[in-house]
């Protein structure tokens, strides 16, 4: 423990594994490379005919390895929110080679939040119910589809018998999670924590849902349907999948002798409290969550390079973010700004999680990629939106931003990791 605050003693928390299935890969050197190339992940939906939800377009998941982790038998148990979820901290555990005999398991956590959870499940069981009865619903159906359960498979997958919580944020929830985890560490009451987010909402009530919020885009140009900042913006784009990172104290990822891949500074979490879907206008909330972040980092505002923008492809969402930024780095342009959701669609609650990853990676290989398939920049908009192509970019310090509805908002600050 070598920082202090207020006479307390604080961890320093690093990053030592990450684990991802996505729209755009299922492992994280696919996933970078498809961020690298501005890959887009988005296509016609072919989980079920969506002819009546007037939408086309998600971002499936493509060639899920169900059989790397799973029996079949396993996977008949579960959402496939939380089979998402397992399979990408698995491949987390893998990359950080945590040894769990070496390990105190009550010091070792899970925190992993859904926006929605078994959505699928919940959809399935209720048709089964009204077309044949309640005597028909799956003795599985409740530990199926609550939303904790995501984090309670993975832990019980592990062994991990310290703190484990799902957070439900909306859109923030994979922020939140990592958030918290962060803080946890921090403090200094666990060693290890899993943190991130998962969804699987692709399905007809899901779609349909968002779709009857005008929150949908309409397009069927996969490569022009979420244009985040771009001025024909006009609704998101469904995604899928789960992002999961190892966080660990500083002295605890030395003592194993770990690959630190980055660090985590500072948190920000707070609410607009003004509306149920839309965030505030002049884009304060974000703005005060971002500040709350930079804070925790003890830096300034212009030492940041690079934000991982919530940037959901949506009119009101990004006007809000927009001013945000403009409120706390004013007219800083060394802070380059791109959102991974052009390529990956919205993923709800494992937003952040995959996120954080991906600006991680970003400060690792100090290189900003693009927002995909944006090509005008909103005129209202003074911010530095990555297009066309991304770039190579030094810098040292990274905010990944998640804005939920119910004006959740959370900001996560990372520092590219070097070696004392």
């Amino acid at each position: 423990m070598d920082r202090e605050i207020e006479g307390e003693a604080m961890n320093r928390v690093v990053v030592t594994g990450m684990g991802v299935t996505s729209p755009i890969g299922n492992s994280i050197p696919e996933f970078w490379e498809s961020l690298k190339d501005g890959k887009v992940g988005i296509g016609p939906i072919t989980k079920f005919d969506p002819e009546g939800t007037g939408v086309s377009l998600a971002a499936e998941i493509k060639d899920f390895p169900s059989d790397k982790y799973f029996a079949k038998k396993d996977l008949r148990k579960m959402d496939s929110f939380s089979a998402y979820g397992i399979y990408a901290t698995l491949e987390a555990l893998a990359m950080s080679n945590l040894n769990f005999e070496d390990e105190d398991m009550d010091r070792v956590g899970v925190i992993v939040g859904s926006g929605v959870g078994g959505l699928v499940t919940m959809e399935e069981q209720i048709i089964k119910m009204s077309e044949k009865g309640p005597e028909r619903i799956s003795p599985l159906f409740i530990p199926m589809v609550i939303s904790n359960m995501a984090a309670g498979n993975i832990a019980h997958r592990l062994g991990a018998k310290g703190i484990c919580t799902s957070i439900t944020t909306a859109c923030a929830s994979g922020t939140n999670c990592i958030g918290e985890a962060f803080r946890n560490i921090k403090h200094g009451y666990s060693d290890v924590i899993f943190a991130g987010g998962t969804e699987s909402s692709i399905c007809e009530i899901g779609i349909g849902g968002f779709a009857s919020l005008t929150a949908l885009t309409k397009s069927d140009d996969q490569y022009r349907a979420s244009i985040p900042f771009d001025k024909e913006r006009n609704g998101f784009v469904m995604g899928e999948g789960a992002g999961v990172i190892v966080l660990e104290s500083l002295e605890h990822a030395k003592a194993r002798g770990a690959n630190i891949l980055g660090e985590i500074v500072g948190y920000g979490s707070n609410c607009d409290a003004y509306h149920m879907t839309s965030p505030l206008p002049d884009g304060s909330g974000a703005a005060k969550a971002m500040k709350l972040a930079i804070n925790e980092a003890e830096i300034n505002p212009s030492e940041i390079g690079y934000i991982n923008a919530h940037g959901t492809s949506t009119v009101a969402n990004e006007k809000g973010e927009a001013k945000a930024i403009e409120n706390v780095f004013g007219d800083n342009s060394n802070v380059l700004v791109s959102s991974s959701k052009s390529m990956t669609g919205h993923l709800l609650g494992a937003a952040g999680g995959i996120e954080a990853i991906a600006t991680l990676l970003s400060l690792e290989n100090q290189y900003v990629t693009v927002t995909a398939g944006t090509k005008e920049i909103d005129d209202d908009m003074n911010i530095n939106v990555v297009l066309n192509e991304g770039v190579s970019h030094s810098f040292d310090y990274a905010l990944s931003n998640s804005l939920g509805f119910g004006g959740h908002n959370a900001v996560v600050c990372f520092k590219r990791y070097i070696e004392d």
